[in-house]
């Protein structure tokens, strides 16, 4: 007799396979900041990238299964340029490509035996940090508008935790970075060393000329902002310690007085 399992089932056994999946990966987080929005993913990998442009001010990030991922990215960029060709640039929106990357991912989980292992990100830099946009596509075709920040892949939720506490959507690009870093050295609940050769950064950048707003950071110009962002979290402390250094003075001054 034909081996039964029921469509709840199913679907439970799909969702469990491709979280594990996706969960063997290292993170990666998007953020915006006062420029733009920030994407740094953990990647050892110079040619095999995570973070890619999808078209003049949209960017694409992935987690999971590089094959699949990348079969996603190609797709995207086609569409974009296909719709950017027929109609007008500024039709192509970072909403229609994530409508269209649920719509494949959706129809691949319901109707594979096996589904995608992969998890990503569409972003769209905005005249301004309200008309921003970033949407998150689970391994279903599950679609959600994120605001300020996000992490995926690894350890998410330790990721987000400790992003938490630093975001500040009006950070320097600095800033912001030194953020990602320390969240991301935070993934499995113990820091770990990550420097500037394990990490894959870029921008899309509010101020760059009409198109091509994408950027990638790398070498020197990497290595310095990491350095710009430490220094700026390590003199935050020595700034709060001279005032409650200048406060308990007065209190001094008041008590002898």
């Amino acid at each position: 007799m034909p081996f039964y399992v029921s469509p709840e089932q199913s679907m439970k056994d799909k969702a469990d396979y491709a979280r594990k999946g996706i969960a063997r990966g290292r993170s990666a987080v998007v953020l915006q900041y006062d420029g733009g929005i920030l994407f740094v993913a953990d990647n050892i990998s110079r040619t095999l990238h995570k973070i890619s442009e999808l078209y003049d001010r949209i960017a694409f990030a992935a987690v999971g299964r590089y094959n699949e991922f990348e079969n996603l990215r190609q797709m995207g960029v086609r569409l974009a340029d296909v719709r950017g060709y027929a109609y007008d640039r500024s039709d192509v929106s970072g909403r229609v490509l994530a409508n269209i990357y649920a719509q494949t991912l959706g129809t691949v989980f319901s109707e594979s035996a096996k589904p995608w292992e992969v998890e990503i990100v569409v972003a769209e830099v905005g005249e301004d940090a309200a008309s921003d946009q970033i949407y998150r596509i689970t391994f279903d075709g599950s679609v959600v508008d994120e605001q300020g920040f996000l992490a995926m892949g690894g350890s998410a939720e330790q990721v987000t935790t400790a992003l938490k506490e630093r975001f500040d959507k009006d950070a320097s690009l600095g800033a912001a970075l030194s953020a990602a870093v320390h969240a991301l050295r935070h993934e499995n609940g113990e820091e770990r060393d990550l420097d500037s050769s394990g990490l894959e950064v870029a921008v899309l950048e509010r101020g760059r000329h009409e198109h091509r707003k994408f950027r990638r950071v790398t070498g020197d110009r990497l290595t310095s902002l990491m350095q710009e962002g430490s220094a700026s979290v390590g003199s935050q402390p020595s700034q709060d310690s001279a005032q409650e250094e200048s406060g308990s003075g007065s209190d001094e001054q008041q008590n002898g007085s």
